[in-house]
């Protein structure tokens, strides 16, 4: 006979078989040293990266805030802003490219903040997380990661993080792949410690 505790046990089985993802997400923040970082929960798999906080402040405090919801759109209400959007640009060999809510390259929350360039933080490997712009001062939410090192970017778009898990996952997504959730993972205490929300944003601009 056909037991209901077999049953569960197979249940189960097949949860964790099929669904990587979720034992990926609670097992990472034990598998993380101090810091801040992004997990990226695509429909190609899971990316994770560093966030340089310390570094780009400004910068990382606007994604983090706009991923987590503390900081709104202009004119928008406050929500998960990069959860479901999707990479409207991927150039083989070079990079991918969201953040930008219309999908088209032209959409952003509606303000433009300045470049945080720093010596120590260059295009210098893949997997450089990267601000997308317009020319100098237009950051907003649009963002790319590095498939090369690509140099030429160094003192034109603000580095503020590097790909840690999931370089592979970067290399296999193509044009129109989703951004399914985005969550901001803090690990040790000046990553717990470190403000994101939109006075902390507007201080940090001052």
């Amino acid at each position: 006979m056909f037991s209901t505790k077999r049953a569960f046990g197979i249940l189960i089985f097949l949860v964790l078989l099929f669904s990587p993802c979720l034992v990926f997400s609670q097992d990472l923040s034990k598998e993380l040293k101090e810091g801040l970082y992004a997990q990226f929960d695509t429909s190609k798999g899971q990316i994770v990266c560093v966030l340089y906080y310390k570094q780009a402040p400004v910068t990382v405090i606007n994604f983090a805030g706009l991923a987590l919801g503390t900081i709104a759109p202009k004119n928008s209400p406050s929500k998960k802003y990069y959860d479901g959007l999707i990479f409207h640009r991927v150039i083989k060999d070079f990079m991918i490219q969201g953040g930008d809510p219309t999908g088209t390259g032209r959409g952003g929350p509606g303000y433009r903040f300045p470049d945080e360039f720093v010596d120590q933080l260059k295009h210098d490997s893949p997997g450089i997380l990267s601000m997308a712009n317009a020319g100098p001062g237009t950051n907003g939410s649009q963002f790319f990661i590095t498939h090369i090192a690509t140099p030429w970017l160094d003192n034109k778009h603000t580095v503020f993080g590097r790909v840690i898990k999931g370089q592979d996952v970067v290399n296999k997504i193509k044009q129109g792949d989703k951004i399914n959730t985005l969550t901001i993972i803090r690990v040790g205490k000046d990553a717990m410690e470190f403000k994101i929300d939109q006075a902390s944003f507007d201080a940090a601009l001052r």
